[in-house]
């Protein structure tokens, strides 16, 4: 696992990478700054990465989990349901690659708009 930090404005989210290679890709290239965009209780945003999609790629996802969404290059925070839930759980618009979860409570993103800029880092 590899610590990093999620920095959106005055709040910092502690969460961790795990191993897979999509996770190793996603920490070669950061830090990183971009926009993400809520779609119900997630955020995405393009953060540049190209993957394909890992054999272990899925939709239903966990509250907190993290993922890249390869087919818009997109990192994703999971918080709560989606739009395409079907359950309190969140579920992805399309298979996502997990690569992680976030530490804190992501209870605090609910507060957030529609739209965010965000920092991450290696800690």
């Amino acid at each position: 696992m590899k610590p990093i930090k999620i920095i959106i404005g005055d709040m910092e989210l502690s969460a961790e990478l795990n191993n897979s290679s999509t996770a190793d890709t996603l920490a070669s290239i950061l830090p990183l700054e971009f926009t993400m965009s809520r779609w119900g209780d997630e955020y995405y945003g393009d953060c540049g990465i190209n993957v394909e999609l890992d054999n272990d790629s899925r939709e239903a996802m966990e509250i907190g989990e993290l993922a890249v969404w390869p087919v818009g290059s997109a990192f994703c925070i999971f918080f709560g349901p989606t739009p395409a839930s079907n359950s309190r759980k969140p579920r992805a618009a399309s298979p996502v690659n997990p690569v992680g979860r976030v530490i804190d409570d992501p209870e605090p993103l609910k507060q957030l708009g529609s739209s965010i800029s965000v920092r991450i880092e290696l800690t």
